[in-house]
């Protein structure tokens, strides 16, 4: 895995209509279905991202771990029933330490190496995060807590316009090296849409010393009035030229597949003119938009 940028200088030629990128890394996050109708959707998006050999694919944790023995069924079906390298989301709550480490060694157990690991949000991300009695507190503790169990490789969460609770940008940043410090390898940013926002963000991070990958997650919008009321919540802004482009698009779903798919894909190729070579794809478990935008990014299907 190539390392994040860390200079200023920015190249203004990030064209669509311009050569391929021939470096890009990507990586793919899917979440637990919960019908058996999304069980098929989730699987055709894995067989069909899956010949562009992504680094690794995560699978999600629900609030409060709603979703756990989903995640973890999805996550040991990748393990064995694809060359995919499966990631599992593991956060600190509704467990104890001795709970989370049991989960932890089945999957070092089952051939998963790579946990992502998140405190999590009580409530749908609506409630107060209240430590749960004997577990771990924080994420900076379940990072050491699963570098006990086994030498995994570890994702952390870092937040370009800072988590919502942090008290401010410089504690927030103080909270990611903590959790890099802890034995965590790389960072995977929540998703953003103003390309200066990460790369302003990656800068401040780089000055305060964190020399770990910190790769940029990108999301396709294919709802935009759902993304901007969820970005409302989750503390990451939306340009209002993205409420432009997307105006008078409610009833047209093709033409906003189109839209989100061009803005995705310009958003990478800008990033990448900045020397950004790593991607992570919140897929929502559809493949077509993240396929296309892989294609424009050089990503192809190895044969």
């Amino acid at each position: 895995m190539t390392d994040s940028p860390t200079t200023t200088n920015r190249e203004p030629s990030f064209a669509i209509a311009s050569p391929l990128p021939h470096d890009v890394n990507v990586s793919f996050e899917f979440f637990p279905p919960a019908t058996e109708k999304a069980n098929a959707t989730l699987w055709d998006s894995i067989q069909r991202l899956a010949p562009l050999k992504p680094s690794y694919v995560s699978v999600t944790y629900g609030a409060g771990g709603s979703t756990r023995e989903r995640t973890h069924a999805t996550v040991r079906r990748i393990r064995h029933e694809t060359d995919m390298e499966p990631a599992a989301h593991l956060t600190c709550i509704g467990a104890t330490r001795d709970e989370i480490d049991e989960i932890a060694q089945s999957y070092w157990d089952a051939g998963v190496r790579h946990i992502v690991a998140l405190r999590g949000d009580a409530d749908g991300g609506h409630g107060t995060y209240t430590p749960h009695p004997g577990g771990y507190a924080y994420a900076s503790d379940l990072v050491a807590g699963l570098k006990n169990v086994a030498d995994f490789e570890i994702s952390v969460a870092a937040y370009p316009e800072s988590h919502p609770e942090a008290a401010s940008a410089e504690a927030d940043l103080d909270n990611l090296k903590r959790k890099l410090d802890a034995g965590a390898n790389q960072a995977i940013t929540q998703f953003f849409f103003d390309t200066d926002v990460y790369l302003r963000f990656l800068d401040r991070a780089r000055a305060a010393g964190i020399t770990a990958p910190i790769i940029p997650g990108i999301l396709p919008v294919t709802n935009f009035a759902r993304v901007a009321e969820f970005s409302a919540r989750c503390g990451a802004s939306v340009p209002s030229w993205m409420a432009d482009l997307f105006e008078g698009l409610d009833d047209d779903p093709e033409t906003r597949k189109l839209v989100a798919a061009s803005v995705a894909a310009e958003q990478c190729r800008a990033l990448h003119a900045a020397g950004v070579t790593d991607f992570h794809f919140y897929t929502m478990n559809r493949a077509d938009l993240v396929y296309a935008i892989c294609h424009i990014l050089g990503v192809r299907a190895q044969r």
